[in-house]
């Protein structure tokens, strides 16, 4: 069994100049970097990183089949990975959500963001009593034991499930796995409270771990643009937007996802919370479709909800990404009332800010419209952005007024 108080004897050697962005403490070195690997270093075994000199860079977790070779655990070299590691890194990034966590009265909140929190591969959403855990790289499956030990330890009494379920797993030669950790399975759905609503959450079959904690400001910044107007909410999951638009005195709010189970709980959101269910529309049909036909029936809305999945995993999906980003928000602006509000979102990580800004931009001109951009907005404070690891940003959004 792999001891973490065993000296390293494997070693990974740089490239001459490719030491650069680890002195900067990013923590991914790509294959094309190496110059040699010393010893024979398994799925997720912790290594040494050197330069090209022989100097001392980091400590890591290596990964021979994919691209990011290796993931750095720290910079410190006298480091070990072991359970105490884990707590101390997750008792620092509970730490640093404390006060947002308090603010917003939240039983729901991310505990590490992977590598913004300096945990690579290692995501933990935290659903009430309940730890869920998508472990994504080598280094995070090798150390598992260790997380889930320290997880315990800082949060006793609580379950502990995996929703490791995800095929980007294969590409550090890993299967895609869910289960329990530690405790019992989730039985039901979880409620969860935020800014003083109640949200249910799927644990086994939601989205991601469950739930889009991420958007929770911007959950909050739609209900002061609702009073008394008609809101679309596309890409409406389990509705949570709508929830603010009723809170904040809406007319009526027509929810549209392709998902019946997402509909129906978002109807049984409306009723945790106790909101008028009569002002609500659950509309199960594909969003480039309805869009298309409310725009031929001349239906219009006062303020639109544009929060659509991620359109690029990769680079090469960039271009096709920015088309669909600005077909739907063409087509979202035709249907605005004049003045109307647009918060239009992408979550899409390769989706730079300006470049989204200037996809939304094109399509105001293509709809033949004015564009007033009001705010930005981004991800959640419980889903920061290590300043050595700027990929951490990816949530994007603006709130538009639409002439």
């Amino acid at each position: 069994m792999f001891d973490a108080r065993i000296p390293m004897s494997s070693a990974i050697y740089l490239q001459a100049g490719r030491e650069k962005s680890l002195k900067r403490k990013h923590p991914w070195v790509f294959s094309k970097a190496i110059k040699k690997v010393k010893g024979k270093p398994g799925l997720g075994d912790t290594v040494t990183i050197y330069d090209n000199d022989g100097k001392f860079l980091a400590i890591a977790a290596y990964s021979p089949q994919s691209q990011i070779r290796a993931r750095v655990w720290s910079f410190d070299q006298n480091e070990i990975i072991d359970q105490a590691f884990f707590e101390k890194r997750l008792r620092r990034a509970y730490a640093a959500r404390e006060q947002v966590i308090s603010e917003g009265g939240l039983t729901g909140f991310r505990l590490s963001a992977a590598e913004s929190d300096y945990l690579p591969g290692i995501t933990i959403d935290k659903f009430d009593n309940v730890l869920v855990c998508q472990l994504l790289s080598a280094g995070a499956e090798r150390h598992k034991g260790e997380i889930v030990a320290a997880l315990m330890a800082i949060f006793p009494g609580c379950d502990i499930y995996e929703r490791s379920d995800v095929d980007v797993r294969t590409k550090e030669g890993l299967e895609p796995i869910k289960g329990v950790l530690w405790g019992k399975e989730p039985t039901e759905p979880v409620v969860i409270e935020e800014n003083g609503l109640k949200l249910e959450v799927d644990i086994l079959e939601g989205h991601k771990t469950g739930f889009y904690l991420d958007q929770r400001d911007s959950r909050a910044a739609l209900e002061r643009f609702v009073k008394d107007k008609t809101v679309l909410n596309c890409f409406s999951y389990t509705g949570t937007f709508s929830l603010y638009a009723l809170r904040g005195g809406c007319k009526h709010v027509t929810n549209v996802d392709v998902s019946q189970p997402a509909l129906d709980t978002a109807k049984r959101n409306v009723e945790h919370n106790n909101l008028d269910l009569s002002k609500v529309d659950f509309v199960k049909q594909d969003v480039f479709k309805l869009l298309r036909q409310y725009r031929d029936e001349g239906v219009q809305f006062d303020t639109i909800v544009m929060d659509p999945p991620k359109f690029a995993d990769n680079k090469a999906q960039l271009t096709g990404a920015c088309r669909g980003y600005k077909d739907i928000n063409m087509i979202a602006m035709q249907i605005l009332k004049p003045g109307g509000t647009l918060l239009t979102f992408s979550c899409s990580g390769l989706m730079e800010q300006n470049l989204f800004q200037k996809v939304v931009a094109d399509a105001a001109l293509d709809a033949g419209k004015d564009l007033l951009i009001m705010e930005r907005l981004n991800q959640a404070a419980d889903h920061p952005i290590a300043g050595s690891y700027p990929e951490g940003f990816y949530l994007k959004g603006l709130i538009c007024k639409v002439y």
